[in-house]
């Protein structure tokens, strides 16, 4: 009671307890651990945007523009091959060659590309057969908008036999016809003969082919080949030029032949000079601008159409399951070279053709290029060297030499199969090893298999007196010793020796001799007339053969200071005492 009463009376906000305790209360954990910390920001939350009931309509496409390439537009070819024609005898033809264009008037029929069109008949169109040129009824399509104004500017019409004088204001250069002769002067030609005029001379040749290895201005072909268009750029480039500079890459390379002809069979020039994929093109002699054949340009590229598939489940003759058991070695089989993109392609049928002698299977490595490249490749190849495809899985084309092979060589080259790689049909040229070849090479085992390639680099070696062969195996090492240094007098005889001639020491008979050579040289060393005559009905050089004449440089046969007959002589008529 009196506690109660003490503490009722106390002043309110009086501390009674001054000084703390020494050992201060423990802090309660629990209230910490239950008090929750305070919500976030709630995020507000945005109604979805309204959906319009009707969705926005897509202008309407011009109806020239309905089918595209990607479309499932698919009509078979009729046996005729005419696909459509008019009134004005303008007509899609599908043949052998492809898709063709016909227009009245036209030298030959039209193509996009000439020189890349499968040999094989397409079965059907992936669009509807338009010509690819202007209509003649009307300048250009209706755009819906007014045509834009001519220009008063008029380009003046270029005359290669009458150019414009040098230094007029806004007109460049034109070339002149030519090269000719002393004494003779342009003609006007209208076939290819007359325009070509008489052949190229070796030194006119290089006049003209080597300031152009260095000049930048060309005309790329690429995997599309000789299109139409490029006809045109073709003349442009011989208005400036007497030769137009065409490189080469991609698939069109596989076959430089076929590119070559067909250059030289629609533009009507001559192929001078050929270095790998790059060809020199001679307009002619009497070439004149202003008379050139004018084609129509084409104004888009046409659908490519339906061609049977390259790939069969049984090529060849073969089963399926033989197929399909190749197909299965030949992903263990290392390819024998890497395509580059766009690179230059011109000894790869060689390089198969030679794979084929030492195996059944080939496969080319691809990676990189596009599907379309090397399925081309690959039906080039087919008809190339022959062969018969199997597969272009993994980017790699796959073939096989086929039951009809037959060996280039007289005597086989023994076949190099890997352990995996081997053929187990009965066809006769399948690539099975014959029994008794096996026991011989097991019996043997000092043979050594030389492929083609080294086979015929020995032979040359051997023909050239650079390598010796031995009719004698069993040689201890002293005879050897005496072959090889008597074989390396005889090969360095041979690489350093010089025609030689004699003059007489005599003083009486130095007329004679200096006559005696006057004479010799007159007659073997220098040309006369006759051979410059002959030399001019030479016809130009095969650009097929690459190996003969890959550069046009003169050979320099310089001898030794002192060497020369005409040394000798001044020598001795320095010892000849003047009166």
């Amino acid at each position: 009671m009196v506690v109660v009463a003490l503490s009722s009376s106390l002043p309110a906000g009086r501390n009674l307890f001054s000084s703390l305790p020494s050992t201060p209360p423990l802090p309660d954990r629990t209230a910490a651990v239950s008090a929750s910390p305070p919500p976030p920001i709630p995020v507000p939350k945005y109604p979805p945007p309204r959906k319009s009931q009707k969705p926005p309509q897509p202008p309407s496409p011009n109806p020239g523009l309905k089918y595209h390439r990607h479309s499932k537009y698919h009509k078979r070819v009729p046996r005729d091959g005419v696909v459509i024609s008019d009134d004005a005898d303008r007509s899609v033809i599908i043949g052998e060659s492809g898709v063709s264009y016909l227009l009245p008037g036209a030298p030959f029929e039209f193509q996009f590309s000439y020189s890349e069109t499968p040999k094989a008949k397409p079965i059907a169109i992936r669009e509807p057969a338009f010509l690819p040129f202007a209509p003649p009824t009307m300048p250009r399509p209706w755009t819906g908008k007014a045509p834009l104004k001519s220009k008063k500017k008029k380009i003046p019409l270029f005359d290669s036999f009458n150019p414009p004088p040098p230094g007029t204001k806004g007109v460049k250069r034109v070339e002149m016809p030519g090269p000719f002769p002393v004494g003779h002067f342009p003609k006007e030609g209208k076939t290819r003969e007359e325009i070509l005029g008489e052949p190229l001379k070796r030194w006119e040749i290089q006049m003209l082919v080597k300031p152009m290895i260095s000049y930048n201005r060309q005309v790329n072909l690429g995997r599309d080949g000789l299109t139409h268009n490029m006809l045109e750029l073709v003349h442009s480039h011989w208005k400036r030029s007497r030769v137009c500079k065409i490189r080469c890459l991609g698939v069109p390379t596989v076959d430089m032949d076929n590119v070559c002809h067909h250059i030289e069979e629609k533009t009507g020039g001559k192929i001078i000079h050929r270095a790998g994929g790059i060809v020199y093109l001679f307009r002619g002699r009497n070439y004149n601008y202003r008379t050139r054949p004018q084609y129509p340009v084409m104004l888009w590229k046409p659908a490519a159409p339906v061609y049977p598939k390259l790939i069969e489940d049984a090529p060849g003759g073969l089963t399926k399951a033989e197929a399909d058991e190749l197909r299965m070695k030949g992903k263990t089989l290392l390819p024998i070279c890497k395509l580059a993109k766009n690179g230059v392609y011109t000894s790869l049928v060689k390089d198969v053709r030679d794979a084929f002698e030492g195996s059944i299977l080939v496969k080319v490595n691809c990676k990189g290029l596009d599907p379309s490249d090397y399925k081309k490749i690959g039906a080039k190849l087919k008809d190339l060297v022959p062969c018969v495809l199997l597969s272009f899985d993994d980017e790699q084309i796959l073939m096989w030499r086929g039951k009809d092979w037959k060996s280039r060589y007289l005597q086989p080259v023994p076949i190099f199969t890997p352990s995996k790689a081997g053929f187990t049909g009965n066809s006769e040229n399948s690539g099975e090893i014959d029994d008794n070849q096996t026991k011989h090479d097991g019996n043997n085992n000092n043979v050594v298999n030389s492929s083609p390639k080294m086979l015929s680099l020995w032979n040359r070696a051997i023909e050239s007196s650079k390598a010796l062969l031995l009719d004698e195996f069993n040689l201890g090492p002293d005879a050897l010793l005496e072959k090889v240094e008597a074989f390396e007098i005889v090969s360095q005889a041979l690489e350093h020796s010089h025609p030689a001639f004699s003059l007489s020491c005599k003083e009486n008979g130095s007329e004679g001799s200096t006559a005696s050579f006057e004479n010799s040289s007159s007659s073997e060393d220098f040309p006369t007339e006759e051979d410059y005559g002959n030399e001019d009905e030479e016809d130009y050089d095969d650009h097929h053969d690459d190996a003969d004449h890959d550069s046009y440089d003169v050979v320099d046969r310089s001898a030794q200071p002192g060497s020369l007959g005409v040394d000798m002589i001044l020598k001795r008529l320095k010892q000849i005492p003047f009166e």
